[in-house]
């Protein structure tokens, strides 16, 4: 299977993974999804990530937090593991006499959720690849539910 289209990196010029990282490579099996980074793929960190990637301009931790709907202690912990991965970037400064905290998606975090949604879209893709209407087969003798 060829690299599907897809808008949101065409447009920012970002090439879509292969084949093998949107659906694994022969041994780790069609359906695995190795392409999903389980830093992004955390629900609190997706949103945080998202959030950013609508902002580049980055957030306010204020911000953030209200977008988000996470505590201080639970954004900042968030914050400090994809700061570490390298997706985010973390700012201090002031503004009147309030310290001020500001988050930005760096370059290679940009990268990565874009190519997260990439395979987002591929297990879309696959999970609607059959009609709805269509019922399952009947089971062959022997079997019965667990």
């Amino acid at each position: 299977m060829g690299n599907p289209k897809n808008k949101l990196t065409d447009t920012v010029g970002v090439s879509a993974p292969s084949p093998a990282v949107l659906h694994g490579s022969g041994a780790s099996g069609r359906y695995s999804y190795d392409g999903l980074d389980r830093v992004i793929h955390e629900k609190a960190r997706l949103g945080i990530v998202t959030s950013l990637a609508t902002h580049p301009n980055g957030l306010l931790f204020g911000d953030l937090k209200e977008l988000c709907s996470l505590t201080d202690g639970n954004l900042s912990r968030h914050l400090q593991v994809l700061h570490e991965a390298g997706l985010v970037e973390v700012w201090k400064g002031w503004q009147g006499n309030r310290p001020q905290t500001l988050c930005r998606l760096t370059t290679d975090g940009r990268k990565r959720f874009l190519e997260y949604i990439t395979v987002l879209e591929n297990v879309v893709t696959d999970a609607l690849s059959t009609k709805p209407e269509v019922a399952p087969p009947a089971l062959s003798e022997g079997w019965s539910p667990a």
